[in-house]
């Protein structure tokens, strides 16, 4: 039986996860063993970090609106149940951006749902 050298083949296998691998410390950039696992750590952890973002503006999106109600005496709570209940459909990066940009917007939709 003749022997297969998988030279070709590993060598491009080796410099794409090498390639990944650019940018981290020590022997985690330059040894394919260790790169390896890194990398395929890394992946695991942008997974996770693009579900995080999610819920990280979410909450901050939250914070702004409820800081930006309570100007007007309302708190983050009721003034979602009162925008439910006149079937505003605005959702909170909305809400979030008038409260920032737009005050006066923000303002109206208060006066409005009051």
């Amino acid at each position: 039986m003749t022997r297969i050298k998988r030279g070709n083949v590993a060598r491009k296998r080796r410099k794409k996860v090498l390639k990944l691998a650019k940018g981290f410390r020590g022997s985690h950039s330059k040894l394919f063993r260790t790169a390896k696992q890194q990398v395929l750590k890394s992946l695991k952890y942008s997974y996770i970090g693009r579900k995080h973002k999610k819920r990280h503006y979410r909450r901050l999106w939250i914070v702004r609106i409820n800081a930006a109600a309570r100007i007007f005496g309302i708190s983050y709570s009721q003034f979602i149940y009162l925008l439910k209940k006149k079937n505003i459909a605005v959702n909170r990066k909305m809400l979030s951006q008038l409260a920032l940009i737009d005050k006066s917007a923000f303002n109206y939709i208060i006066e409005y749902i009051k």
